[in-house]
């Protein structure tokens, strides 16, 4: 019996920092390991593009790098499909065909693209493309039969929408080409992690993020620069724990629990300064990186290797795409020249 398909992702826009390690790519890994799914893992290089038109240095650049991140965690091209979303032609016209059966108003109403406009200030200077680019991702998904998709919750009205697409595009044309996917989400609590500086959301734009790529010093100086309770001036003064990006970390990172609830209770009696607490998660945090460094490290010294990995893997990834896509042309009709193929 046929592994169900699982698919996931990221835009190549910089280096993956732990925020995304937890958020996703750590799943990921315990999935492909698991045995229990077929891994697609893509590389969103144009649905970054959506907004990064004008730089596209940015994504070539950053291409190569999320590859490492991913081979660092331990995703592994034996066990996972590893490839590149341009290098699918099926995906954009399976997009084309998508686009008419969804109107711009629902298109509007998506509340991770309202969320995203706002956040990048596009106003009325929406590029067509990233107002799309849900459709887009519905193309992704149905390409290659995906029933899985590991994300983040705030990505639930993507798939939602992708589920409508799905339906919409079955009862149209009276067959069952398209796989309805289903969202796989961390559990509560554990999907996202703030920035350094206490921001809710770490990210490569904001500056407070530690990367997969950091160097053990560059760890350091960042954890030590850490937001914990600005009224906890003094060792001996009561500090807070809520909201205290430290120990919103050492929960989330530190396998000892019992050890974390101890230094919390010290920590809000008084007594424990945060140097000490942030050398903790130091150490905490080099026993998570250190071993994903090592090996970054080590793929970094042969990229060549790493793009015939991409080169493979898009090549099996297109194959898969091309069967759905003529599945698709033959639902809607368009095989006119059929009897007239060789």
């Amino acid at each position: 019996m046929a592994k169900e398909i699982m698919l996931t992702g990221d835009r190549p826009t910089g280096k993956l920092h732990i925020g995304h390690y937890i958020g996703s790519l750590k799943n990921r890994v315990k999935l492909q390991n698991e045995g229990k799914y077929d891994p697609y893992i893509m590389i969103a290089d144009t649905q970054a593009l959506t907004d990064n038109a004008r730089d596209p240095e940015k994504i070539q650049n950053s291409l190569i790098q999320v590859a490492l991140d991913y081979l660092a965690v331990g995703l592994d091209p034996a066990k996972s499909t590893i490839f590149v979303q341009s290098q699918i032609p099926a995906l954009f016209e399976l997009t084309a065909y998508y686009m008419d059966l969804v109107t711009v108003a629902r298109l509007e109403r998506n509340p991770t693209v309202k969320t995203e406009i706002k956040q990048k200030g596009f106003k009325d200077s929406i590029p067509v493309g990233f107002l799309n680019y849900p459709v887009s991702q519905a193309a992704d998904i149905t390409a290659f039969k995906a029933s899985i998709i590991p994300v983040g919750d705030d990505q639930e009205p993507m798939i939602e929408q992708t589920r409508e697409i799905v339906r919409t595009f079955n009862r149209v044309y009276d067959c069952d080409v398209l796989v309805e996917p289903k969202g796989y989400f961390p559990p509560k609590g554990s999907g996202r992690l703030p920035g350094l500086d206490g921001n809710a959301k770490m990210s490569k734009s904001l500056g407070n993020a530690i990367y997969l790529s950091d160097d053990a010093k560059t760890v350091q100086k960042k954890v030590m620069s850490m937001y914990t309770d600005p009224n906890h001036i003094h060792v001996e003064d009561p500090g807070q724990v809520e909201g205290n990006t430290v120990f919103t970390y050492l929960d989330v990172f530190d396998p000892d629990k019992d050890k974390v609830a101890e230094l919390k209770e010290e920590y809000q009696k008084g007594g424990l300064g945060d140097v000490k607490i942030k050398r903790y998660l130091n150490k905490v945090l080099e026993a998570e990186l250190a071993p994903i460094r090592e090996r970054r490290e080590k793929y970094a010294q042969d990229t060549d290797s790493v793009y015939e990995m991409l080169v493979e893997g898009s090549k099996k990834a297109n194959e898969k795409a091309n069967e759905t896509l003529a599945e698709v042309r033959n639902a809607i009709g368009l095989n006119y020249f059929g009897k007239f193929d060789k």
